[in-house]
């Protein structure tokens, strides 16, 4: 259940980053187990997520199938997107092969629009192992390893991203705590915290920045 809302967590983070986000609503789940005459009743964490045809249809834009590399793709939500991942210690996805991620076309502009989280170290589900691309093996050997996967763009652009991100550092920890109470291990939902709250210690220390996430750029 707390892995649910981790996960959770990361489309409710997602969506105080970038209006082009899958809208999320919590579930209580009831699941009946016939055994024999008796029925066990098992009530679970859920969530749903919006079609993407209803994300395109509340821009006027339509969803785009057709591969576009990542450097054709609108700078400013791409750069949301990287810094997103980032902060979740995801590297489970890929803007150019639509993998985890839907496109979106919008005033001229493609737009990508992340989903399915299980595999982050926000979430650290007991199945998930670090992403290889192709035969490449990441310089990561543990999912809760954050490896910065985006690609090199206007330095400006990356300020204003990172300036983005801090100032909305209050509200995004406020999303954080909001879930504390539905938590059924304390020492999770703290892991889950301290988790983020080291995101916003990268962004905050100017070489720490230089090297984690500036440096390690991808130029293809």
């Amino acid at each position: 259940d707390d892995k649910v809302l981790c996960e959770l967590l990361a489309y409710r983070i997602y969506e105080n980053v970038s209006p082009y986000h899958f809208k999320s609503r919590r579930l209580a789940v009831e699941l009946y187990e016939e055994k024999g005459k008796k029925v066990k009743v098992h009530q679970l964490e859920g969530f749903v997520i919006e079609d993407i045809k209803n994300v395109a249809k509340r821009f006027d834009g339509h969803v785009n199938k057709r591969k576009v590399h990542p450097l054709q793709q609108d700078n400013m939500t791409c750069l949301q997107n990287d810094f997103f991942q980032y902060m979740i210690g995801n590297t489970d996805y890929s803007v150019a092969y639509q993998h985890n991620e839907k496109l979106l076309f919008v005033n001229k502009s493609t737009l990508p629009v992340p989903y399915d989280f299980d595999m982050s170290g926000l979430v650290d589900a007991s199945y998930a192992v670090v992403s290889q691309i192709g035969d490449q093996k990441l310089a990561i050997d543990d999912v809760k390893q954050r490896l910065y996967r985006g690609f090199k763009r206007d330095p400006a652009l990356y300020e204003q991203v990172r300036q983005q991100y801090l100032s909305n550092k209050a509200d995004i920890m406020a999303l954080v705590d909001e879930l504390e109470s539905s938590f059924k291990i304390p020492a999770e939902f703290k892991r889950t915290r301290a988790y983020i709250s080291a995101f916003f210690d990268v962004l905050q220390n100017e070489q720490t920045f230089q090297k984690e996430v500036l440096s390690r750029a991808r130029v293809k």
